[in-house]
């Protein structure tokens, strides 16, 4: 079933990973896709070649999220490109660890500029351009509500900043007939953190089900509530995470 059947969708953060993931599983749905990339050029013109296999059009768009420029130009390629802008995926994100007193300003401001102002900025350039029925949906963390172990604070703290910030979009644009959504991707199987990988097995041990979850499985839940069924959803959060914060 075709639900999102000519939609058209920017995921950020999209060339590998959950964002690949995202973006697959809106075009299995019928939507056209447009992703960004900050370096990775050929694995992002991989995921349009997917897309395009799909029967849905594609586009591959270079944009540093940290940039206001570039997010703002991906926004303004996106709607000359699909002929609009429907639904809008605030995926990308960067992870620096560390303890507070011992991490460089230069990490503080990436993980800032990248995790909030470059999705208040895509968000903010996107407006224009939804309609009736759009949606925002921003990718937040299963950390945004508690931070099991140490080292990771400032991380947290920019994914919680998207909860007021779901909250109080939802209350402006439900006038609108917007909605604006969180999902929280509890430790996932990716590149970014392999279950296999150094501290996978700390993370393993706070999951109610015992393992790591699937890109898919979060994709699932952006896919939902881009659709028609999650009409009536908005300043929200889903939980995508396995139990980690039952």
């Amino acid at each position: 079933m075709n639900s999102l059947e000519d939609k058209r969708a920017l995921v950020t953060g999209a060339s590998r990973g959950l964002g690949k993931a995202m973006a697959l599983s809106l075009a299995r749905a019928g939507a056209d896709v447009a992703i960004t990339y900050e370096k990775s050029a050929d694995k992002a013109l991989e995921v349009v070649k997917e897309i395009e296999a799909l029967g849905r059009k594609a586009l591959a768009i270079q944009a540093d999220s940290a940039s206001a420029a570039a997010v703002r130009d991906a926004v303004s390629q996106t709607v000359a490109g699909l002929g609009g802008l429907d639904i809008l995926v605030n995926n990308a994100g960067i992870a620096r660890g560390g303890m507070l007193e011992e991490m460089a300003l230069e990490d503080i401001d990436a993980m800032i500029n990248v995790n909030i102002r470059g999705l208040v900025v895509a968000t903010q350039a996107a407006l224009p351009h939804l309609g009736q029925g759009g949606r925002i949906i921003n990718i937040g963390s299963c950390l945004a509500d508690r931070v099991p172990m140490p080292g990771i604070a400032v991380y947290a703290m920019t994914k919680s900043a998207l909860l007021a910030l779901t909250r109080g979009l939802a209350r402006d644009l439900g006038p609108r007939g917007i909605t604006v959504n969180l999902v929280h991707p509890g430790p996932t199987d990716s590149d970014m953190n392999p279950a296999d990988g150094e501290g996978a097995e700390t993370q393993r041990q706070f999951i109610a089900l015992g393992h790591y979850g699937k890109a898919g499985d979060v994709a699932a839940a952006v896919t939902f509530l881009a659709g028609p069924e999650a009409a009536h959803i908005t300043g929200t959060g889903i939980n995508v995470d396995g139990g980690i914060n039952a």
